[in-house]
C-alpha cells in the first residue's frame, strides 16, 4: 500500500490546490472514474485470497473515501467562493423607476384551468378541491381499485414511509382505527369521494389540481395537472356524459365541428367505461387531427377517460346505487394546453424559462369569458 498511499497524498494535495470546478472534476475522474487508479485498485480485490482481501480491502476503501470527502469539501468551498463573488459584483438599484410594461405572465396551465372553470360553471358545475397528500383508502380503495392493481405499486406511486401511516379517528364514519398508508395523490378522483361523502347527492363538480406519478419523459412529468368531473343525480345515463363532453370540447377549442368517438374501455371506478377520442372535420367533411382524415389511424386523438360511476364507488361514498347514478371523466390539463396552444414538450412547462413564458404566457387581462372567447388574448 506504499504506492497507493503516496498517490493518495498527491491527489489530496492537488484537490486542495484546485482552483476551478472543472479542475476538480478532472481529478475525480482520474482517481474515482471507471478507469481511475482507485477503481483499478478495487478491481484487484477479486484476485486476492480472503485473508489478503480482508486486510487490503479496508485500506483501499479508506483511500477512496478520503479522496471523495476531500473533493466534496473542496467543491463546496469553490461554489461558496463563486457565489460570494457574484453577490459582490451583481447589484440591483432599487431607486430605478418601474418598467413601462409590467413584467411577468400567467402560466398556460393556470390560464387553461381558468378556461375550464368558466366553461363548466356555465354548465352548472362547482369547483371542488382536496388534499394533495392523500391516504390509500380515498386514492385507491374507495375507487374500487383492488390491492393487486398495478397503480398501487411503488414504481407508479409516491408513498410516504410506513411510520407516517394514518389511523382513522373515532369521529370518522369510516373504519375506525384502520391504518392507511399516505401518498401523493395519483389523480384528483379522491376529491370526488370526499365531496360525495360530505355533500351527498345530487352533486355536479369538477376537481382540478396537481397530481403525482412516477413517470418522466417528453409527454409525462412526475407532477402534472388534471381535471376530473363528476355528476350524480337520478336517471343519469351515458348520453348525458357524451353531451357534456361534446359541449365542453366545442367551447374549449372554440369550434363547432368537434366530433367525438367513444370506445369501450376499463377503469375500476366506472362501469361501463369509455375512452373518448376527439377529431374535427375539414371543409370536405373529413375528420382531421394531425393527418389525412381518410388514412387508417388518422383523424382521431385519444383525449379523455370516462364512464358511468361504478355502483361500488357509490356505496363506498354512502350513496344508494339503486337511487343515484352518475358519470365521471378525467383529462390532463397540461395536455389540453399543449393541444390548444401548440406546445410539443411537457417538460418545458416546469423549466421556468423566461423566454418560453414570454412566448406562451398570458396577460393578467386575458380573462376567459364565454362571450369574448375562452382563449381570447388582450
Amino acid at each position: 500500500m506504499t504506492e497507493p498511499d503516496s498517490r493518495r497524498d498527491e491527489t489530496l494535495l492537488a484537490i486542495a490546490k484546485a482552483e476551478t470546478i472543472d479542475a476538480l472534476e478532472a481529478l475525480r475522474v482520474e482517481a474515482l472514474g471507471k478507469k481511475g487508479w482507485v477503481s483499478a485498485l478495487l478491481k484487484t480485490l477479486g484476485g486476492m485470497t480472503p485473508d489478503e482481501r480482508q486486510t487490503e480491502g479496508p485500506k483501499i476503501q479508506g483511500v477512496r473515501a478520503a479522496i471523495a470527502d476531500a473533493i466534496a469539501a473542496r467543491k463546496a468551498e469553490l461554489e461558496t467562493a463563486e457565489l460570494n463573488a457574484r453577490l459582490a459584483s451583481e447589484t440591483l438599484d432599487l431607486t430605478l423607476p418601474a418598467p413601462a410594461a409590467p413584467k411577468g405572465s400567467v402560466h398556460p396551465v393556470s390560464q387553461v384551468m381558468d378556461e375550464l372553470a368558466e366553461i363548466f360553471a356555465d354548465l352548472g358545475f362547482a369547483v371542488a378541491t382536496g388534499p394533495e397528500i392523500e391516504d390509500d383508502w380515498h386514492n385507491f380503495t374507495a375507487l374500487n381499485m383492488a390491492e393487486t392493481h398495478p397503480a398501487r405499486a411503488m414504481h407508479d406511486t409516491f408513498y410516504f414511509p410506513d411510520h407516517d401511516a394514518m389511523t382513522v379517528p373515532a369521529s370518522s364514519s369510516e373504519a375506525v382505527g384502520e391504518k392507511r398508508r399516505m401518498l401523493l395523490r395519483t389523480h384528483t378522483s379522491p376529491v370526488q369521494i370526499r365531496s360525495m361523502v360530505k355533500q351527498g347527492a345530487p352533486i355536479r363538480i369538477i376537481a382540478p389540481g396537481r397530481v403525482y406519478r412516477s413517470d418522466s419523459d417528453a409527454t409525462h412529468t412526475p407532477m402534472f395537472h388534471q381535471v376530473e368531473g363528476l355528476v350524480i343525480d337520478r336517471d343519469i345515463h351515458l348520453g348525458h356524459l357524451k353531451w357534456t363532453l361534446e359541449t365542453f370540447l366545442k367551447a374549449f377549442f372554440e369550434r363547432e365541428d368537434i366530433v367525438l368517438r367513444l370506445r369501450p374501455s376499463y377503469f375500476p371506478f366506472t362501469e361501463p367505461s369509455v375512452e373518448v377520442d376527439v377529431g374535427w372535420k375539414d371543409e370536405k367533411g373529413r375528420r382531421v387531427l394531425g393527418g389525412d382524415g381518410d388514412a387508417p389511424g388518422h383523424g382521431w386523438m385519444e383525449l379523455l377517460g370516462s364512464g358511468m360511476v361504478n355502483a361500488r364507488v357509490l356505496e363506498f361514498a354512502g350513496l344508494d346505487p339503486s337511487e343515484w347514478q352518475g358519470f365521471a371523466f378525467g383529462v390532463g390539463v397540461d395536455r389540453l394546453a399543449m393541444l390548444k396552444y401548440g406546445m410539443d414538450d411537457l417538460r418545458a412547462f416546469f423549466d421556468g424559462d423566461g423566454r418560453w413564458l414570454d412566448h406562451y404566457g398570458f396577460s393578467a387581462f386575458d380573462q376567459p369569458t364565454l362571450s369574448s372567447g375562452v382563449g381570447a388574448r388582450a
